[in-house]
């Protein structure tokens, strides 16, 4: 923790460094200079409120991403004939770009929240399901045998079997998940929506209001860090402790 707040207090640094040398505070503000627009939107602004419906996006985007990624991942991993069909599928949507999924979201279904989630959460499924079909092509063929050995159920071998190993490769998908849907999520909100941290973001970029884009981004910037280091890191060093058993 104090390694990673003296790396925090080095970007800081960085950033007085830069805004000194630039002397514009129109362009890049002191930190100091956020601090009383930051609490009037804290206190009677709208921060909250935007903060609160982007991360419901997230959340949602991550659930459905995450749900069907390992889904998918699962089958093209440990079913090489269904790998080879829907492979092409996968490559064309891990390099089709997050704007054009958006874009034609939008343009299909409407400017509304399913679509808004739905493009968010397409951007993501194949970066889920890279990660689970390589977990699920490494796991462990004498592990398989024992559990045929034993005549385990299929329930008990996915259960005790499959998923302590694929635990891990959840993880790191989960961590990376969040810190791709999060940044996808903002850019819908900038393009097609009325509410959250993009909305917001878009509305003082027009203002040419430096500040509250800078006040903003970093809100929503420490609560992700929150969100990484106090659930998703502990829960992958917790999915990773059999491998220094």
């Amino acid at each position: 923790m104090i390694v990673r707040l003296a790396s925090l207090l080095g970007l800081l640094g960085l950033w007085i460094i830069a805004a000194w040398l630039g002397n514009d505070p129109e362009v890049l503000p002191m930190p100091g200079a956020l601090l009383a627009p930051f609490w009037t939107e804290l206190t009677s602004g709208p921060l909250l409120y935007h903060l609160a419906m982007t991360l419901i996006r997230v959340l949602w985007a991550f659930v459905l991403a995450m749900s069907v990624g390992l889904a998918l991942g699962l089958v093209m991993g440990l079913f090489p004939k269904i790998d080879k069909w829907l492979d092409p599928w996968l490559v064309v949507f891990l390099n089709l770009p997050a704007l054009v999924l958006i874009v034609l979201c939008y343009l299909w279904i409407g400017l509304n929240e399913t679509a808004a989630i739905l493009a968010v959460t397409l951007n993501k499924i194949p970066n889920v399901t890279t990660i689970i079909r390589e977990g699920a092509r490494a796991l462990d063929p004498d592990l398989k045998a024992m559990a045929q050995v034993y005549r385990m159920s299929r329930r008990s071998y996915l259960r005790h079997v499959v998923l302590p190993q694929l635990a891990p490769f959840i993880a790191a998908a989960a961590r990376s998940g969040v810190a791709v849907i999060w940044k996808i999520v903002l850019v819908a909100e900038f393009l097609g929506r009325s509410n959250g941290v993009g909305f917001q973001i878009h509305l003082y970029f027009q203002l040419f209001d430096v500040a509250h884009v800078l006040i903003y981004a970093l809100s929503f910037i420490a609560v992700m860090l929150a969100v990484e280091w106090l659930l998703l890191q502990p829960w992958e060093r917790h999915a990773r402790r059999w491998r220094g058993a």
